[in-house]
């Protein structure tokens, strides 16, 4: 029992020396925001906008109207209509001709090209019309929330002579399950991947988000482009790591006021999203393991011994209870509150209120069942559907 609630205090303090690293981080990791950017000088860099849209009728108008309002003066907005079967296609149409200045083009992908997965083959096509000396990849459920984001990233990116900028997201978070789940799926990569680190050139970790990544060609070109990740679930992750590898500036950076993202709506998306995450960014059992096995000893075990410890309580009274079960009953919840405390801070930066923490666990437990997920069809065993395309492993088994 004694060892028991030792272990506990041990994760207590483990969890109170995140304070510290989530202080260095806030000193370390820069928040670019609207206030970032200055005027340009008439010869700013051209900066092609590239969007890929799978289905995304919903969604495709106000990321491209946001985009298309953007201040920087010198950009074209190049949107990819990846195989669409909704009426994404005519909302593309609609904006292009309220265009006289032509400055968004729509192309259309009608059928993958073998060897590619979906994205990546329209990230291909749209590079390859694009005329930008500097390339911003973004996602379609992306809604700029500025009109100054791309100056502001273009400023940051050339004053600081980074070449691969990855500007981080904004989650809205409307439903239950949104606020419950997502923010601890962000904490685990948060783990993995801390922005400290990656932004340090001498350290391995490579990280972007492909909500917003800025690229310059030369950098694009330099990693192998979307052709070395042609068939990557992940592919921000995996050009953020050819980026490191090749010893180019990757940098990421939170961004305050700029642009927002609604990642999943209703519980089933999140499941198979962040299970298609975990599987494409880990990439080896080994890390779906290391991760799984830490999510269960920080969080669920300290839980599992105050419910254990807490029925001793009742069943026999504090009197009643030895020297062991007292110290395994204040042990856990010392754990839990170092817990709650540093994910209070966490839920803060990341703009989710500090009132969905006690949630916490509950987000934690579902990540355990998605990083399950994950390390089955890491083995081959399951196929992933994303936009109406089936991939098992590292080939497209059915695209519609």
């Amino acid at each position: 029992m004694v060892v028991w609630a030792a272990f506990l205090a041990a994760v207590a303090c483990i969890w109170l020396s995140r304070h510290i690293t989530i202080w260095r981080g806030q000193r370390m990791v820069e928040t670019l925001t609207a206030d970032d950017s200055d005027g340009w000088p008439a010869d700013a860099p051209f900066v092609s906008v590239v969007l890929a849209a799978k289905d995304e009728e919903a969604n495709i108008e106000t990321a491209v109207r946001t985009f298309l309002e953007q201040d920087y003066p010198s950009f074209e907005v190049i949107v990819v209509n990846d195989r669409s079967t909704d009426g994404t296609a005519e909302v593309l149409e609609r904006l292009r001709s309220e265009q006289p200045d032509s400055r968004l083009k729509v192309l259309c992908v009608d059928e993958l090209k073998e060897g590619w997965f979906g994205k990546n083959n329209a990230m291909r096509e749209g590079v390859a019309a694009a005329r930008g000396q500097w390339l911003c990849f973004g996602d379609a459920d992306c809604r700029q929330t500025s009109p100054r984001s791309l100056s502001a990233a273009v400023r940051y990116a050339t004053d600081h002579h980074v070449e691969f900028l990855s500007v981080l997201p904004n989650l809205e978070n409307h439903t239950v399950w949104e606020r419950i789940i997502q923010p601890a799926c962000s904490a685990v990569m948060v783990f993995w991947f801390p922005p400290m680190r990656v932004n340090d050139p001498f350290c391995k970790e490579a990280y972007a988000n492909g909500a917003f990544m800025l690229l310059s060609r030369d950098c694009y070109e330099a990693i192998g482009g979307h052709a070395a990740v042609r068939a990557e679930v992940n592919e921000d992750m995996h050009l953020a790591r050819l980026c490191k590898e090749k010893g180019r500036r990757l940098y990421v950076i939170q961004n305050d006021g700029l642009y927002t993202v609604r990642m999943y709506s209703e519980f089933g998306q999140i499941w198979s999203g962040w299970s298609r995450i975990f599987y494409g960014c880990f990439g080896t059992f080994r890390r779906l393991a290391v991760t799984l096995r830490m999510l269960l000893l920080m969080n669920v075990f300290p839980y599992a011994s105050f419910l254990i410890a807490l029925g001793a309580l009742f069943a026999w009274g504090w009197s009643g209870l030895d020297f062991g079960w007292r110290c395994v009953l204040i042990a856990s919840s010392a754990a839990i509150a170092a817990q709650q405390s540093v994910i209070a801070r966490f839920y803060k930066l990341s703009r989710v209120h500090p009132a969905w923490t006690p949630t916490f666990i509950v987000g934690v437990v579902i990540c355990v069942g998605m990083l399950l997920n994950a390390m089955r069809r890491l083995g081959g065993r399951a196929t992933t559907t994303w936009r109406g395309t089936t991939y098992r492993a590292d080939e497209v088994v059915e695209a519609s």
